[in-house]
């Protein structure tokens, strides 16, 4: 790959090995968290051939970002995902990794350093203006992978990146007590609500059941839209917020 970044926020090109040709034209950003020690750690392993991961970029606690694949070429950072029903996930995005260690074993998650965000926003800006990607398809690691992943968390500022220009998102309806739909729920409103997250985008099965699948993907909206409260139970601020999303997303 030419040593010139295709981004002026990048500094450094630190080539990987580990890409392929695109099988579709890129309409999504993706945004990862390392769940590393250290972006030193993380930069060895996504240039590693054997451990077959990488991404477009890598953005360093401190601000650094540094580009390992040509953003031409498919990098292999989503693995098993899917959304709006392509499987096939690398080939049509492009995929951001953020040093950071990841959830702690109680399950909190460290803020984001500022300066880190900064390149973020600035690296998204400048991609965002280049390729076709619409604001709902600016998309987080577990948004695509509900059952695997939970990055980049509930501590991401996605509504911070919104005020930026880059990404979907509706101010969260409060959380209130009242009626809610928990895994093992089953009928009408379970088709209905899945209806809706598929409509979204999200990869769940319409079947009127709230399995295990419906669940993850409750959890996934809520990391990134409504994040004071990622429980996977679907709650009248749940629903509300993703219907008013829906009511929102981009022709």
């Amino acid at each position: 790959m030419s040593l010139s970044p295709d981004s002026p926020v990048a500094t450094q090109v630190v080539p990987s090995p580990n890409h392929d040709a695109r099988t579709l034209p890129v309409d999504a950003l993706i945004l990862h968290y390392t769940g590393m020690a250290s972006a030193g750690e993380a930069l060895l392993r996504l240039c590693n051939p054997l451990a077959k991961v990488s991404s477009h970029y890598l953005v360093f606690e401190e601000g650094r970002v540094v580009q390992l694949v040509p953003e031409a070429r498919r990098a292999w950072h989503a693995g098993l995902s899917a959304w709006e029903g392509v499987r096939d996930t690398n080939s049509r995005s492009i995929g951001i990794e953020i040093a950071h260690p990841g959830h702690a074993a109680d399950g909190t998650l460290a803020p984001y350093p500022e300066a880190q965000m900064t390149a973020v926003t600035a690296l998204c800006r400048d991609i965002l203006a280049r390729w076709p990607i619409r604001a709902d398809r600016v998309l987080a690691h577990s948004d695509v992978a509900p059952e695997r992943k939970n990055d980049p968390g509930e501590s991401f500022p996605w509504r911070d990146l919104h005020r930026e220009g880059i990404g979907h998102w509706v101010p969260p309806a409060p959380i209130r007590d009242g009626r809610f739909f928990s895994e093992g729920d089953a009928g009408q409103p379970i088709e209905a609500l899945q209806s809706l997250f598929a409509l979204y985008g999200y990869d769940v099965p319409v079947s009127g059941t709230f399995d295990a699948r419906t669940k993850a993907v409750v959890t996934a909206f809520q990391r990134h839209f409504r994040p004071a409260r990622a429980d996977g139970v679907a709650d009248a601020s749940t629903i509300t917020t993703l219907r008013d999303l829906l009511a929102a997303k981009p022709a």
